[in-house]
């Protein structure tokens, strides 16, 4: 119970300071995560959704945390200029856990849409905020959430009303600066109401030569045939490790993307958990890993089939390289009286050394008769015939290879659903094989 015991009495130490910094609706969960997390103590590999992560070992060193929410000196907006204009988005920063947009103009956004700080939409909003906050992520079985929700202050609000469609994306950009090692708590609560359009790119960058450690927990509520887009895409460094908690609910009718993508990190564990609580309700879940040197990437996902009629595809690939290794668990659970239920469950991997490693844990637990469901799971390297092939037309084996991974990942980039994102995506992943994103260089500093 060491690193526990540090942050609970961190926290029970100065409970009234981050209280202050924050909102009633946020703080009002904290109590009880408290007795949450201190029951539940950080998970080991002894409990099965962690086992592939030591997260104990994580939270070991001694970091430190803005609990006083000093200022931070930084001009993200002119530090980070996303080089894909043709994205035409609309750019937000977080720096570290706090929105941070003087530029913002709610007049850009459709009459009734609510973006922004969280902790001020709390305080603006806050019957709205708080009918949703702290719902869907559950603090008495997850002690990652139960420490987030104890000491998040801040994060994004984002509401879309009944029948809005937003045509222009949203971007958030993560940026984490600190001149000392640094522990960050971001929460990001999404609302789209029935009916309602939105697409949202998070993106994950760190400025300064320091360990971050980052935990974040997002919960998505999509409603009645309500469409949303969700990609996110770290790009941090070595000294980085990010714990992510991804809860979404949807309703009859809804269509939801989710895409995440890590192409360069230091140790990331990613879990999401989708809910199909309507009938005919569509999820679709993608992700792309891609890791050298000693990274570490692990995503845990579980779909819930809770009403009939509903749809998954489900696609993870990893390339991974040197001494890096991956894990992927995944649970499709399809709900007694979930009938006409299809599910697809797919993760592959491509090891390009011996020393790399793959864990892959692929789970159907179904409880109806009249289902279409599959799973798979494959872990190898690259075809040695291919690449003669191409060898023997010309091409050098190191662009050979190139070309056979970025063909093996192009068919998750396929499924994003803005043009300009997929081809920004496509640029990005080559430069990555190619060896030239040794640290974030996926924006123009």
């Amino acid at each position: 119970m060491a690193s526990e015991k540090q942050y609970i009495d961190l926290f029970v130490q100065h409970r009234e300071m981050i209280e202050k910094h924050s909102s009633p609706v946020l703080n009002a969960p904290r109590a009880e995560a408290l007795d949450s997390f201190s029951a539940l103590g950080f998970p080991t590999k002894k409990i099965e959704q962690y086992k592939y992560t030591n997260v104990d070992v994580l939270f070991a060193p001694d970091y430190g945390l803005n609990l006083n929410r000093l200022h931070i000196p930084v001009k993200v907006q002119n530090m980070f200029c996303c080089d894909a204009p043709e994205l035409k988005a609309s750019t937000h920063f977080v720096v570290n856990d706090q929105y941070f947009s003087p530029h913002y103009d709610a007049a850009d956004f459709p009459e009734g849409v609510l973006f922004g700080s969280l902790k001020e939409m709390a305080e603006i909003h806050p019957e709205l905020v708080k009918k949703y906050y702290a719902q869907l992520a559950p603090m008495t079985n997850d002690a990652l959430v139960a420490f987030n929700t104890m000491f998040a202050q801040d994060g994004v609000f984002f509401y879309v009303p009944k029948g809005v469609v937003m045509e222009k994306p949203l971007q958030i950009i993560n940026t984490l600066r600190s001149n000392v090692d640094f522990i960050v708590n971001r929460r990001i609560l999404i609302i789209l109401e029935d009916s309602a359009q939105a697409k949202l790119l998070i993106c994950d960058h760190e400025i300064d030569d320091v360990r971050f450690l980052s935990t974040q927990v997002i919960e998505v509520f999509a409603g009645e045939n309500a469409v949303f887009d969700l990609y996110e895409m770290e790009e941090t460094s070595e000294k980085t490790v990010r714990f992510s908690n991804l809860y979404v609910k949807q309703a009859r009718g809804s269509n939801v993307l989710l895409n995440g993508m890590t192409l360069h990190n230091g140790v990331s564990r990613n879990q999401t958990h989708v809910t199909l609580d309507g009938e005919g309700a569509e999820t679709h879940l993608y992700g792309v890993a891609i890791a050298d040197k000693k990274e570490h990437v692990d995503n845990y996902t579980t779909i819930r089939h809770n009403a009939p009629h509903c749809t998954s595809n489900e696609l993870y690939k990893y390339v991974l390289n040197d001494e890096a290794t991956g894990a992927f668990a995944g649970l499709v659970y399809v709900k007694e009286g979930a009938q006409s239920t299809a599910s697809e469950q797919t993760s592959r991997a491509i090891c390009l050394t011996k020393k790399a490693r793959m864990y892959a844990q692929p789970q159907l637990e179904i409880y109806a008769d009249d289902v279409k469901c599959s799973h798979g799971s494959t872990v190898g390297q690259l075809d040695q015939n291919a690449i003669f092939y191409m060898q023997q037309r010309g091409i050098s084996k190191e662009e050979a290879k190139l070309l056979l991974t970025f063909a093996f990942v192009n068919e998750v980039t396929e499924h994003v659903r803005v043009d300009a994102l997929k081809d920004r995506l496509a640029h990005i992943i080559e430069r990555r094989f190619r060896g030239e994103l040794s640290r974030c260089k996926g924006c123009t500093l």
